[in-house]
Parts: C-alpha cells; sequence; structure tokens
C-alpha cells in the first residue's frame, strides 16, 4: 500500500499526511478548506480537486472529518466514496462517530465489496505529528494486517480490538477519560489560585505526585501558560461527549461526571472558546471562582 488518500485534511487530517509523507507514501487530500491543504503541497501532498479525485487509484483511504453527517455523507453519498472507490481499496474511518454509524458504514462497505476497518485515533494534532499516538483497530483481521504498515507509519502503537465499531467504543472511552481528566486539571488548578499558590508551581507539583498524568503534561502547560491553540477544538470534543452520553444511553452506562464536563465545556464555548482547545474548560472554573477569564 503506498497510495493514500486522505478526506478530511484538518489538523488530525493534516497531521496524519505529515507523517505519512515523511515516511514515502503518495498522499492525495481532499477539503473543503484550501488552508490546511495548501501548507501541505511543499511536503508533496496532492491537492484532490474533489472527493472523487482523493479516492481514484488509492490502496487505502481515511475520512478525518469532524461530523457524523459529513461523514456519513462523504461514504454513502450518492457521489460518495463507496460509490467511486475500488474494490480492493481499503477504507480507513479515522474520525470519532458513533458505533451504531461506524457498523452501519461497514455493512455498506461490504455490500459493495469494500474492505472496511474502524480505526479511530488516541492523540492530539500535534502528538500525531510526533508520532506519540495509538491507533484503535477493528474489523477483519486480514484487512487490519494490510493495512499495518501504514498505520505504523503513523502511530507509535496499533491495537486490535475486534469487530467494526468496538474501536469506535474503545475511542469514546478513550476520549471520557481525557475530557474528565481535562475537567478535573483545570479544577486542581483553580483550587491552588485560589489558595495563594501559582498555577505553574502547582504544575511542576502534579507532575512529580501520584495525580500526574498524559493530561497533566499535555494540557497542563497549556493552561498555565494561557495557549489555547487549538489541538483539539473545544467544540469537536462538545461533540464526542455528546457522542458518550449517547452511547452510555444507548447500552444503559450512567455516565454521570460526563455529563457536569459536557456542561463546562459548553459554557466555555458559549464564552467564546469554541474554536479553543479543549484546555479553555479552565476558564469557565476560574469565571464561577471569581478569577475572571485571566
Amino acid at each position: 500500500m503506498k497510495r493514500i488518500g486522505i478526506v478530511g485534511v484538518g489538523l488530525l487530517g493534516g497531521a496524519v499526511a505529515q507523517r505519512l509523507l515523511a515516511a514515502g507514501f503518495a498522499v492525495t487530500g481532499h477539503d473543503v478548506r484550501r488552508e490546511t491543504i495548501d501548507a501541505l503541497v511543499p511536503l508533496g501532498l496532492r491537492p484532490a480537486a474533489s472527493l472523487a479525485d482523493a479516492v481514484a487509484g488509492a490502496d487505502l483511504v481515511f475520512t478525518i472529518l469532524p461530523s457524523l453527517d459529513v461523514v456519513d455523507a462523504a461514504v454513502r453519498g450518492a457521489d460518495g466514496i463507496l460509490a467511486r472507490v475500488r474494490r480492493d481499496t481499503v477504507l480507513a474511518q479515522m474520525s470519532t462517530i458513533s458505533p451504531p454509524l461506524t457498523r452501519a458504514l461497514g455493512e455498506a462497505a461490504a455490500a459493495r465489496g469494500v474492505r472496511f476497518l474502524d480505526t479511530p485515533m488516541s492523540g492530539t494534532s500535534s502528538m500525531v505529528a510526533r508520532g506519540d499516538c495509538t491507533i484503535f483497530v477493528a474489523g477483519e483481521t486480514a484487512h487490519a494486517d494490510a493495512a499495518r504498515p501504514v498505520f505504523d507509519a503513523i502511530a507509535k502503537k496499533t491495537l486490535y480490538v475486534g469487530p467494526v465499531g468496538t474501536a469506535t467504543v474503545a475511542k469514546l472511552a478513550t476520549n471520557l477519560l481525557v475530557g474528565l481528566n481535562t475537567a478535573a486539571l483545570a479544577e486542581a488548578l483553580v483550587l491552588g489560585a485560589k489558595g495563594g499558590l501559582e498555577p505553574a508551581r502547582l504544575l511542576d507539583i502534579l507532575r512529580e505526585s501520584a495525580a500526574g498524568s498524559r493530561m497533566v503534561d499535555v494540557r497542563g502547560p497549556l493552561m498555565v501558560q494561557r495557549d489555547f491553540t487549538a489541538q483539539m477544538k473545544l467544540d469537536l470534543f462538545l461533540k464526542d461527549f455528546t457522542l458518550m452520553l449517547d452511547e452510555g444511553k444507548r447500552v444503559g452506562a450512567p455516565l454521570l461526571l460526563t455529563g457536569i464536563a459536557r456542561e463546562l465545556a459548553g459554557a466555555a464555548a458559549n464564552a467564546g472558546h469554541g474554536s479553543d482547545d479543549l484546555a479553555a474548560i479552565v476558564t469557565t472554573i476560574e469565571r464561577m471562582a471569581g478569577l475572571g477569564d485571566r
């Protein structure tokens, strides 16, 4: 597999493209926004004029798109990927969507004879650009094995999960913990600030304590430095919180803390931080504590 199509070249899709281009793959990208595409052309990305152009001749196609409706239209639409792609192509669905939609896409691909993999990824865009990320893979093992060299060029680890849909469940559970860790970190920093402890000093303490975590390392500095440049947009994580709660309701799993975290994130988005990183959730808790949006 040497020819890769990427449908959706945003923060995450752009990072995936960078990894593949650096590894020598021929990558074609399609996105409705030109800025990310244009930035990658000097690295060797071939811009696609249309979705059909992006998948033409591809050995593997990634969909890395922002919403369920957009993913569904891109895959199952009248002029979508399944209507255009070669039968022997692997379609790797990397967007964070719902398990029911993932299974429906897998069934539609199977009906067309297209090899389908459920392949969400854990890691912010900057982590992916460094290769410090994990891909969860679900689907037929033969398809996963065939695509393994592509995944290895992107991620530090590739974990096989099970049948189509289970990787998406793993991604929602992973993002649930990421979101709750981020909200808990914000509360800890606000508690410290109200108690007279400088956030930077508290962050150093947390790193060396039993409370240390990946989110302390990744989003702690963003909160302390007030740098909310998006690695994962808060608006997109709000979508993920809703997916988690919907799946929890569907399977009968109470997600009480997740509901609270979504409310905090929603308040931050309503205050103008929707395009910022999830770390901006700290601004909601600061305002509630009377610290203002510092």
